[in-house]
């Protein structure tokens, strides 16, 4: 098996990135809700004021092929702030690509934001899971991760554009 790198994504990765978002997204069922561009992922992502950052995980081929790295998988967070707890992080996508999985890839995606997170002085790492994704959610549970919906009843909540800017009277 070829090694693996993760790495802090650049700016000429965000092709491949969006492309992996739009695959997770297929994965999910959600494929039509993807509006983001590779020039806002450029924008939003490696400006002088990031609104996230990443991580690419990397397909390293044998010293003897000629052949440049594979990106098979991301980690996209971004720092948020917890009233109770301090600093955090929100790792708002890990994904893999399905050829890839089940080697170990996606933890060392996890693997690598949490030690960014401490390296900042975060207290937690927060993330989402669709209620049907069992196997991320006991993967998850087996890095030591708490489900907050089963420990406390906690529920996500989004107010779209259009609710927005009805509510703020734009």
């Amino acid at each position: 098996m070829a090694s693996v790198r993760i790495r802090e994504a650049e700016e000429g990765d965000c092709g491949d990135i969006l492309r992996m978002i739009r695959e997770l997204a297929d994965y999910e069922n959600l494929l039509d809700q993807v509006k983001i561009s590779e020039e806002a992922l450029r924008a939003d992502g490696f400006g002088d004021n990031p609104f996230f950052h990443c991580v690419v995980a990397e397909i390293l081929p044998p010293h003897s092929e000629p052949q440049e790295p594979r990106v098979v998988g991301y980690g996209l967070y971004y720092f948020i702030y917890s009233t109770w707890k301090g600093r955090s992080v929100y790792l708002e996508d890990v994904y893999v690509m399905p050829e890839y999985r089940s080697q170990g890839i996606g933890s060392k995606i996890i693997k690598k934001v949490t030690e960014v997170a401490l390296d900042k002085g975060c207290s937690q790492l927060r993330l989402s899971v669709l209620d049907w994704n069992k196997k991320a959610m006991n993967l998850y549970k087996a890095l030591g991760a708490q489900d907050l919906t089963e420990a406390e009843g906690w529920h996500n909540f989004c107010f779209g554009g259009e609710a927005m800017r009805e509510f703020a009277g734009n």
